[in-house]
């Protein structure tokens, strides 16, 4: 099986295919695309702003091919991926966008837009917000004010106040003319399905470090026999950030973002199937229309540079407390399919959750895909308490379910992330709530046994105290968006 992989990566970089091999020590498997650029001579426009994926100064932008053979492009913090995650694909930095000629240069429309509306001053910011600027070109032609400003969320910039660079992305996007890349986009399908025709898997083993990326689910699976302790990465937004400011190697990586396998979306009368490799900008584009509150999940999730990598099965396994999906997925009375070499098997989202961090996964399983079933007969809200609206970590976070009859509950789930040690539904508060009157008498009871279910702690986030009244506001808020619909179905 391991005779099918192999120790180099291949990648499009300055219109050429790139061989890195990891033989010489120079560069590790888990080198961030940020760090490999910045010790380059002529490519220190990437900058490391925070190493954590909020401030956007390392966004460049990633290329590859998509089902049809075309290019697609995204922008991604470069301080959050691994140098073999570039495997196959093309990297676009700033200095690639203008195009030269002798001693002229002719900028890229989006930095032409840019240096005409002012939009830069310190200039260390500069760089990440032209990357995303210059996706957002290449994906959109004249898209609308929310599209751009969901777009720059990743990119924090302390000078210009952000309206000068909005001006600047509406005027570059409203014409979209053909740029280089679109010249060149032919030549670039052709080497990358040459990289894609020679290449296979992963298997990279230094003195330090063993790093695998498989590419097909069967591989993965004998992998993860042979590395029972390996860590499981499947977008590495999260475990990326123990190297990025703990300074910690993991020693064995089993990599999943290669696995076609788990990112299949399918949707059925009576269930909605997720593969869990999906990047969850995708996934919030596949359910806008049919599971809306998983769309208002994701698009306070993060930022688009993260959510172009980030994957929901990865968030889920991480069983953070404070992970945004987990809450709704609870109300969504969601399943896991879990499978291993020898068999699969699926369990509730809340039996999945053991603890802080902890979850039930074996040691040979992988996470194939989120199961949700479709919503009926019953009302479904996500709330989300941050100090700020967008590209923040919540401080509560709540999925509510509630069906009635006769203006009876006949079913209720209550989930709080942010309230205990990991997301836990409030057991005391739906006894209260179910088989009784949905009124606002019942509601305040419900809110006293809050108290029961959680203990909630004071951190550099917030107070005990704050997140115990949060809690206890959303589950009125919930009431107060739900009581006329009641009222009105009886």
């Amino acid at each position: 099986m391991m005779s099918d992989f192999q120790d180099h990566i291949s990648f499009v970089f300055e219109e050429r295919i790139v061989n890195l091999d990891f033989k010489d020590q120079k560069n590790s498997p888990t080198l961030t695309i940020l760090n490999f650029l910045r010790s380059l001579p002529n490519h220190k426009g990437v900058k490391e702003g925070c190493a954590e994926g909020d401030c956007g100064a390392c966004t460049v932008v990633i290329s590859e091919l998509n089902n049809t053979g075309n290019l697609t492009y995204k922008a991604v913090n470069s301080c959050l991926v691994f140098l073999p995650m570039m495997h196959g694909k093309q990297l676009i930095t700033v200095e690639d966008l203008a195009e030269r000629n002798g001693n002229s240069i002719l900028l890229h429309p989006v930095q032409q837009a840019l240096v005409n509306f002012n939009g830069s001053q310190c200039g260390y910011c500069t760089p990440g917000i032209i990357m995303s600027m210059f996706a957002l070109y290449k994906n959109y032609k004249n898209p609308s004010r929310a599209i751009i400003v969901d777009a720059l969320i990743g990119n924090l910039c302390r000078c210009t106040g952000y309206q000068s660079i909005l001006k600047a992305a509406q005027k570059a996007t409203r014409e979209i003319k053909p740029d280089k890349f679109s010249k060149h986009e032919k030549e670039i399908v052709s080497l990358l399905k040459k990289i894609k025709i020679s290449s296979g898997s992963l298997s990279i083993i230094t003195s330090g470090q063993k790093y695998f990326q498989p590419r097909s689910l069967s591989s993965c699976l004998e992998i993860i026999k042979k590395y029972p302790t390996a860590t499981l990465i499947n977008g590495s937004t999260d475990i990326a950030l123990l190297q990025t400011k703990k300074y910690i190697k993991q020693e064995e990586i089993i990599d999943l973002s290669a696995l076609d396998e788990l990112k299949q979306f399918h949707a059925t009368t009576r269930e909605i199937t997720i593969g869990s490799g999906i990047p969850l900008e995708a996934v919030k584009e596949s359910v806008k229309d049919i599971l809306p509150e998983l769309f208002q999940v994701l698009q306070v999730f993060a930022s688009k540079q993260i959510r172009y990598v980030a994957t929901l099965g990865g968030n889920i396994a991480t069983a953070s407390p404070i992970g945004d999906s987990i809450p709704l997925l609870l109300a969504y009375n969601s399943k896991l399919k879990i499978i291993s070499k020898q068999d699969y098997r699926t369990i509730s989202i809340e039996n999945f959750i053991k603890g802080y961090r902890k979850t039930s996964l074996g040691k040979n399983e992988i996470i194939h895909s989120i199961i949700i079933p479709r919503p009926k007969n019953v009302f479904i809200k996500f709330y989300k308490v941050s100090k700020r609206k967008d590209l923040d970590i919540s401080t509560v976070s709540a999925g509510f379910r509630l069906g009635l009859k006769n203006n009876i509950v006949t079913d209720i789930c209550l989930a709080f992330g942010g309230m205990a040690e990991m997301v836990r539904r409030a057991k005391f508060a739906e006894q209260q709530l179910l088989n009784n009157e949905w009124s606002v008498e019942n509601i305040m009871h419900a809110q006293n046994l809050l108290s029961k279910d959680f203990s909630p702690i004071s951190d550099a986030r917030s107070t005990a105290e704050f997140r115990s009244d949060a809690a206890k506001n959303l589950l009125l808020k919930f009431y107060e968006e739900t009581k006329n619909k009641a009222t009105s179905s009886r």
